[in-house]
């Protein structure tokens, strides 16, 4: 099994193959191409071909015999596809308009792979989804011309089979899997009105009432779309550019459940903030989403939209099931460090912590049991490498290029579904060649004056702990009623208020069993600065309240939304306050 899934490298020292776990070793079967000017690559999904743009030819090999299939004189290819069956290799060059400002050349070629004719040529201006989308089988291959869906069939490329007119279709996406196909299309909202997805069964398209659902919304400058694996449901994430109440960069999103049957439902987050990553299960069932104001939660939802299990909060912003989804990852990498949380699904445990610092992309292997993660240029340009884990924590095999190079990209041969089967999870790590050196956390800057008193713990948030929010046995499945909901949100508020009230009553040995973060009042020796912490702390508690009506959906007063937006200042203050600066 030495060399069962390679990964492709391209960089600036060209682009080559490595022979996957356990042998590392460069492949022989992939003739190395130095060239620095390798800018596209794909694998058929298949995995059994292999194309690449040097900036001379685009050329496509035969992965599995190691033989050259064809070479097309298209120095300037940028982005290269395989159709699913592997008929068709469709290749885009950046659009270019004549001298004269005539319209230019076509730019999107689609190339028969048995014949190495192109089959047709296409103008296609924008990169952004530049190529056409087949269905599994191949009977359609859609495109988006002009604000309308083109739909071909069985690659007859001169016919356009059947369009799909709306007012203005920014995006579609076609159903995986077998037959019929299900389109999802997005039209952005106009003047007041609002943005809708709904979905398609080809070839009914005749009007409102042929759709199979309909799920519209205002908030939406951009929508994600994303089925699931056995095409029941797609999942939408619609994002607007800006955040009107100013409470995030990343402007605001909401997630959406629309499902093939014509049910539809926002999904409910409990905690504020942006939505940073959304995942199906490939058992198609269930799905993971990871949201909130840092530390994020992450937290499981089945197909009613009601959460299944809550991983708590901690440093995330993505999530990776592996192929047979038996093991869910939650990482934060980007501007986060790199921490990993794998998790077996089955039993909701978690299985190992490793660190992949500075890492630009993550992917799990074919086989459900390795990892890679990688440090990419652009992105980042210095320490750029690549790291191959199992997904018990241990490092397999790490490579570091040198100083003076750039590694652009790395992912693994893809391979059928079905050629791995699903092995039981481990959770013993299993022995690994480099040993993973664990980054020392950074130390948080204390001024000089405190250097050499001891530490006192000042964590701005506590993490919640991870929550298994199955209905336990004995409690009616049956959902709240608004009424009840709000009635048990009351209750809890009391509970808790006088649970604070009493450890505030003595202070000290109730502390050890009381879940909130009750701070123990801490003097500086100055009445002054004393109630004026006592006061700022006071604010930053109406502030929390308010924080937690805002998430039970309550519209907050433009005083009340003010109030909000002060509590990094607040805190600010009083942590000079405390530190005595």
């Amino acid at each position: 099994t030495s060399c069962l899934f390679p990964l492709a490298v391209r960089g600036s020292e060209g682009l080559y193959m490595v022979n996957g776990p356990p042998s590392f070793t460069e492949s022989t079967a992939f003739q190395r191409d130095s060239g620095k000017n390798c800018k596209a690559v794909a694998f058929s999904k298949d995995g059994s071909l292999f194309a690449w743009c040097n900036g001379e030819k685009v050329n496509v090999v035969n992965v599995t015999r190691a033989e050259l299939l064809h070479s097309f004189d298209l120095p300037k290819t940028v982005c290269l596809e395989f159709s699913p069956k592997n008929n068709v290799l469709a290749t885009w060059q950046a659009y270019a308009t004549a001298k004269d400002g005539t319209a230019g050349v076509p730019n999107l070629q689609l190339h028969d792979l048995k014949t190495g004719k192109c089959l047709k040529s296409f103008i296609q201006k924008k990169m952004q989804n530049w190529c056409p989308c087949w269905a599994d089988d191949e009977s359609i291959c859609a495109r988006n011309v002009n604000n309308e869906v083109h739909f071909f069939e069985n690659n007859n490329f001169n016919t356009i089979a059947n369009k799909l007119h709306l007012q203005k279709v920014s995006d579609f996406v076609l159903s995986p899997g077998a037959q019929p196909t299900k389109v999802a299309v997005y039209v952005p909202g106009s003047k007041g009105a609002p943005s809708f997805v709904r979905l398609y069964q080809y070839p009914n398209f005749g009007g409102p009432q042929s759709a199979l659902a309909n799920k519209s919304f205002f908030k939406a400058d951009k929508v994600t779309m994303l089925w699931n694996k056995k095409a029941t449901a797609v999942l939408v994430v619609a994002s607007t550019e800006v955040d009107k109440s100013g409470a995030s960069y990343y402007g605001e999103q909401t997630l959406h459940y629309v499902s093939t049957s014509g049910e539809s439902a926002v999904v409910q987050l409990p905690k504020n903030g942006p939505i940073y990553d959304v995942a199906w299960s490939p058992n198609s069932v269930e799905f993971c989403a990871v949201y909130g104001f840092m530390p994020a939660k992450a937290t499981v939802f089945n197909l009613k939209c009601d959460p299944v299990f809550d991983f708590g909060t901690g440093p995330r912003n993505a999530a990776y099931y592996s192929p047979h989804g038996h093991i869910l990852v939650l990482a934060g990498f980007g501007n986060l460090r790199g921490q990993m949380e794998v998790w077996d699904v089955k039993n909701y445990k978690l299985i190992s912590k490793p660190v992949a610092s500075d890492s630009t992309y993550f992917a799990w292997c074919p086989d459900g049991e390795h990892i890679v993660t990688a440090t990419c240029a652009p992105r980042l340009r210095v320490g750029n490498g690549y790291k191959v884990w199992h997904y018990t924590g241990s490092v397999l095999h790490s490579h570091e290029v040198p100083g003076d190079q750039e590694m652009w990209q790395v992912f693994w041969q893809p391979f059928p579904d079905g050629v791995f089967p699903q092995r039981a999870v481990r959770y013993q790590a299993v022995p690994g060649e480099v040993p993973g050196a664990e980054p020392k956390p950074a130390q948080a800057y204390r001024p000089p004056a405190l250097r050499n008193k001891p530490m006192t713990s000042s964590k701005l948030h506590e993490d919640e702990p991870p929550q298994n929010m199955k209905p336990q046995l004995g409690g009616s499945d049956k959902p709240l009623s608004k009424t009840a909901l709000k009635n048990q949100r009351k209750h809890e508020a009391k509970k808790a208020a006088k649970q604070e009230a009493k450890a505030d009553a003595h202070q000290g040995p109730a502390q050890a069993q009381t879940p909130q973060n009750t701070v123990p009042a801490i003097t500086t020796g100055d009445p002054e600065v004393d109630k004026k912490i006592k006061n700022l702390k006071k604010k930053l508690k109406a502030i929390e309240q308010l924080k937690e009506q805002a998430a039970a959906g309550k519209q907050l007063e433009k005083n009340q939304v003010e109030k909000i937006q002060k509590e990094a200042a607040l805190l600010k203050e009083l942590e000079d306050l405390e530190l005595g600066v």
